[in-house]
């Protein structure tokens, strides 16, 4: 029997836990037609089978009609979700895991213009910045009809196996009664007293209730602290907590700090890299000491130290580790085989819920198996056959190429010309709030050495350095180099530097730059905050129509907060047309795309951030020696099949790049490009 407090079982009224890790409500955006199909179920199921105690589903499920899914989330309120509910249930049940799923009222956090274009509506008459949507003001039909709509989808989820739901009441309908920030009614769910604001959840609960019974287990996840003048107070937070414990239909509470109705409010309840770790937990655990209630809680707690805290020390009855989840599905079994320092690191990049945000699906940074889980695997299986592989360049994706190769069996080597591995991941960590960045090479370096990967550093790989090792196969993950010709004007001057200058500290900011941004992601910012810390005058300029575009919501808050304080100007819809020199400043032409008005202006330094030109020279010169001559077969790479194409059967191995050496995109792909090439050699 274990006494590693993470591992103890938890009783949750009739149900038994089996630990005391969750993963708290999230929408990995998986739903096909608005129903958790084979592709939800499996995500889930991957956790399941891994030791997670319990899978708190969506994030959220919509209970009405008027509740669109922007998140593309589950949609409880008809009938057909019953059997895909009872699949995702039994899957998880299988494998000893508890499953519930979170409901939900959108209320004004969602658009009128998604699924059947009916008007949002809100206990409020404003709109929520971050979704845009000005509201109906609710009227009292549309109370008596959400309240209904909450009842049958309980049912339909008591009806599909579900050992309970959780209410969404925070940012969403619910919460936006309560709050006083959100509450314009009058009469009885009025603003005027707590009670009043709380009606409306309390009448929902009631309904559920009637519905499911006593024995169905009904939580809140809800914010205790709106931690904004004129909201919620952390002191009325736990008035609320203690009427809610006293009323004796409630199970457990889901403890939030914060509001989510903007991107910068939404970045401090959920925080990301840079930010503290676990910066609500002690909240948390105040609320549990003022009720005695079961409580779980989930913001930025990454790694198993603080989550094991957080339950020795009486904290939460249940700890959230849903982002680390999403990085690796088996945190619970390494626990158990005392592995946790093969655990894949959260570093907290955000880019699973920034996707989500955008209308994407969620996908880890660094885990390219995530979301995928019915294509590509999370435990590498063994290749039946060895073979001796040789991989050019030590950056994440052919660090990641190395790692799946060394754990299918084969004999792997890799060249990289730098000191150490890292690419340019090493360069983005450089910025001090994103350096968990490097966590991303430092556990595949750990990996790959415990698999006895050789690796030769400060060895720039040529032609005979690979021929000599009689390789079967050759992949170059040689990334990239800056960028620095000018779209379609064919300018390439040393006139400008690259943000990766900057960042690197090999060319000091001068005194007033432009940085201009061609490829939207996060090097211009990075050299913008580096430029502004230094007391420059910075201007960032963008041909687009809004400026960082690729860097999405939560992880462009940090960089907003770090410049609008300095002198530093954003403009959008201008290009760079060309840079020439004028003395001792350097004359930049400017233009649009929208028209042929141009003007210049003058700089002291021009900092061009465009993305990197493949550093493919190598491929090249092993390309004519290779059996494929450097092909990859797309329909064998989708479909996870072997390749076998041999353009040059006088060839001497299979040749292929991966990455950046292929075409500039970011991390998560370079990943990708090695995990679904090396999972089937």
């Amino acid at each position: 029997m274990s006494t590693d407090p993470l591992l103890q079982p938890y009783d949750l009224k009739h149900l038994r836990l089996k630990n005391r890790i969750m993963t708290t409500s999230h929408e990995p955006a998986y739903s096909e037609e608005g129903m958790p199909k084979e592709r939800y179920r499996a995500y889930h199921e991957e956790r399941a089978k891994a030791g997670v105690a319990l899978a708190m589903t969506a994030g959220s499920a919509a209970v009405s009609k008027d509740s669109p899914p922007v998140f593309n989330n589950v949609l409880v309120y008809s009938d057909d979700v019953v059997p895909w509910i009872q699949d995702l249930t039994d899957s998880c049940h299988e494998h000893g895991c508890a499953v519930m799923i979170q409901l939900t009222h959108l209320g004004r956090r969602t658009n009128w213009n998604k699924g059947e274009w009916l008007p949002s509506v809100s206990s409020s008459k404003h709109r929520e910045p971050a979704h845009r949507s000005f509201p109906k003001l609710i009227e009292d039909w549309d109370i008596d009809r959400i309240i209904n709509d909450f009842a049958d989808a309980a049912q339909r989820m008591q009806a599909g196996g579900m050992d309970g739901i959780e209410l969404q009441v925070y940012g969403h309908l619910l919460d936006q009664f309560w709050s006083p920030l959100t509450n314009d009614l009058i009469g009885p769910y009025g603003s005027d007293t707590l009670e009043n604001r709380m009606r409306f959840p309390m009448d929902v609960l009631d309904a559920i209730r009637k519905r499911v019974g006593p024995e169905f287990i009904v939580g809140f996840r809800f914010t205790a602290d709106e931690a904004q003048k004129g909201g919620i107070t952390a002191a009325e937070g736990i008035e609320i907590a203690k009427k809610l414990s006293a009323c004796g239909q409630l199970d457990f509470l889901n403890v939030i700090r914060g509001r989510i109705h903007t991107d910068p409010a939404m970045t401090d309840l959920i925080p990301v890299q840079g930010m503290a770790n676990a910066p609500h937990l002690d909240f948390a655990g105040e609320v549990r000491k003022a009720t005695g209630m079961p409580t779980f809680h989930a913001s930025k707690i990454p790694d198993v130290a603080t989550a094991r805290h957080a339950i020795k020390n009486g904290l939460l009855d249940m700890v959230g580790m849903t982002r680390a989840h999403i990085a690796d599905p088996h945190i619970v079994r390494k626990i158990m085989q005392k592995r946790e320092h093969d655990i894949r690191p959260c570093v907290g990049a955000t880019y699973c819920l920034d996707r989500i945000y955008q209308g994407g699906e969620a996908l880890c940074m660094h885990n390219a198996a995530t979301g995928r889980e019915l294509t590509m695997p999370h435990d590498i299986p063994l290749a039946r056959t060895k073979r001796n592989v040789v991989i050019v360049g030590a950056g994440p994706a052919g660090l990641e190429a190395a790692r799946v190769c060394a754990e299918r069996g084969h004999q792997v080597t890799v060249f990289e010309a730098q000191a150490q591995a890292g690419g340019q991941i090493k360069i983005t960590s450089m910025t001090p709030r994103r350096r968990e960045m490097i966590s991303i090479i430092e556990w595949r370096e750990e990996q790959c050495t415990a698999k006895g990967v050789t690796f030769k550093f400060n060895h720039y790989a040529e032609k005979d350095d690979v021929i000599a090792l009689s390789p079967d196969v050759v992949i170059v993950a040689t990334g990239g180099l800056p960028n620095l010709e000018l779209f379609e004007s064919g300018q390439h001057t040393m006139m400008v530097e690259s943000s990766w200058d900057i960042i690197t500290g090999d060319v000091k900011p001068a005194d007033e730059l432009l940085i201009y941004d061609e490829s939207g992601d996060h090097p211009a910012l990075q050299a913008a905050e580096i430029a502004a810390a230094a007391g420059s005058k910075v201007e960032i300029m963008t041909p687009d129509r809004v400026f960082a575009p690729d860097i999405m919501a939560m992880n462009l808050v940090p960089y907003m907060r770090s410049l609008q304080d300095k002198d530093v100007t954003f403009t959008v819809t201008r290009r760079l047309l060309g840079v020439e020199r004028s003395g001792n400043k350097l004359l930049a032409t400017i233009g649009t795309d929208y028209s042929d008005h141009t003007y210049t202006a003058e700089y002291d330094q021009v900092v061009v951030n465009y993305g990197t030109m493949p550093l493919d020279d190598l491929y090249f010169v092993l390309k004519p020696l290779s059996s494929n001559g450097g092909a990859v077969d797309h329909n064998a790479l989708i479909n996870g099949e072997t390749q076998v194409s041999f353009r040059n059967p006088a060839g001497q191995f299979q040749l292929f790049r991966i990455g950046d050496a292929v075409s500039a995109r970011n991390t998560h792909a370079a990943i990708y490009d090695a995990l679904r090439l090396a999972k089937d050699l």
